[in-house]
């Protein structure tokens, strides 16, 4: 009887076991089978997160539930193909591209912004900022946009360049004057001035004088006259000079240190005075000799004696009266031709023919060498004529003259 318990106890045994393997495998297949069913009714998209792609299975319904599936916030800013509210579709390629937060700084006014532009270039197209080919943008319009960028716009403005007399429209980005000149490239010598100073701040239409200033040394040559000394000459009649030597002239060289600027002297400093030749005294023998007053007589007395030793040459000769514009009627040596109108004086050059000389003048006659005039040198002479058409008949001609001894 034992061993009929036994043996209904142990069938017993196996059945449970063929009933739980038989619920397990139950469980098993189900599983299976709604994963195999949830594969089945998952959708396949594309999803495109800056720049890299990647495929994806979901049951989400929208866009909006995929992202969000991925742990994705959007901003307005961002870039994505498709709305939020898009529904999903089977080989949907979804691209996000999330914007980039950086600082644009426009003639010192500051704006963050959040873009998706790929160049700095792109950046200023969508703010609607135009650059013209005199403004400065750093970094250059070509640079990638990074997170956290500062993009720099400098906008030009006109100016007035002044420079060395030159002027010209320029365009500007600088901020003061010495950044102004940097800038078109212009170098200053120690001389130079500059309007207004470096540190002055630059503005639209602003006046900018560059004023080259150089100094230079001229070395003028100058002439230094010289004195003239008298001396008395007890030999030589009063009232006739004799060069004894000719004066000649000094040289001296003046060092000036001339101020340029922009080309054209302002001032000039002497600085040092070289002599460059000694200049010589003219000295002049002054007649102190007193010679006795000529008689005033119409004739003239002349000997046999005083032919010996005559000396005879040619003259150009002229006629002159006592009463001439600035004569005064007295010859050199004293006569009064108004007094004694038949007189026969000629003017002579008394060094070539000595006062109160006895002379025969061809066509005048006898006469006395008793006068001298200034235009009288040389190998000339002035016969005395109390008639002014007397003067005027004889007019100009060449003679013989003979002096007498």
């Amino acid at each position: 009887m034992l061993q009929n318990v036994k043996k209904l106890f142990s069938n017993s045994i196996r059945s449970k076991k063929k009933l739980s393997i038989m619920l397990t495998s139950f469980v098993v297949a189900s599983a299976v089978l709604s994963f195999t069913v949830y594969t089945a009714t998952q959708a396949s998209v594309s999803l495109t997160i800056d720049g890299k792609k990647e495929k994806l299975r979901t049951h989400a319904d929208t866009v909006g539930e995929l992202l969000e599936g991925q742990e994705i916030k959007v901003r307005d800013e961002d870039y994505l193909s498709h709305t939020l509210s898009a529904s999903i579709n089977s080989n949907m390629n979804v691209i996000w591209e999330p914007a980039k937060p950086i600082k644009l700084v426009v003639d010192n006014q500051t704006k963050n912004i959040w873009t998706t532009a790929d160049t700095i270039k792109e950046v200023l197209v969508k703010e609607k900022i135009n650059i013209s080919k005199h403004d400065q943008v750093q970094p250059d319009l070509d640079t990638s946009i990074k997170k956290n960028l500062t993009v720099q716009v400098s906008k030009a403005f006109p100016i007035k360049l002044n420079q060395g007399g030159s002027e010209q429209k320029v365009w500007s980005t600088s901020t003061t004057v010495a950044d102004f000149l940097k800038q078109q490239e212009i170098k200053l010598d120690d001389l130079d001035r500059v309007d207004p100073s470096l540190s002055s701040l630059v503005t639209p239409n602003a006046v900018v004088s560059v004023v080259r200033v150089e100094k230079v040394t001229d070395v003028v040559e100058e002439p230094v006259g010289y004195a003239v000394v008298t001396k008395n000459d007890p030999s030589l009649e009063k009232g006739n000079e004799k060069v004894v030597s000719e004066g000649i002239e000094g040289r001296i060289a003046k060092h000036y240190e001339v101020t340029m600027e922009n080309g054209k002297e302002v001032s000039r400093k002497l600085v040092k005075t070289e002599e460059l030749k000694q200049s010589k005294d003219r000295v002049v023998a002054v007649g102190s000799k007193v010679v006795k007053p000529i008689a005033q007589t119409a004739a003239v007395q002349v000997s046999r004696d005083d032919h010996e030793g005559a000396k005879e040459f040619y003259v150009r000769s002229t006629a002159y009266t006592a009463f001439c514009n600035g004569c005064s009627g007295k010859t050199r040596t004293g006569i009064n031709l108004r007094a004694n109108p038949n007189a026969k004086v000629i003017a002579v050059d008394p060094n070539v023919i000595p006062l109160g000389s006895k002379v025969y003048v061809e066509g005048y006659g006898y006469a006395i060498a008793g006068d001298t005039g200034g235009a009288i040198k040389g190998n000339k002479i002035d016969v005395f004529f109390a008639d002014t058409s007397q003067a005027y008949k004889w007019g100009r001609r060449t003679v013989k003259i003979k002096v007498l001894n």
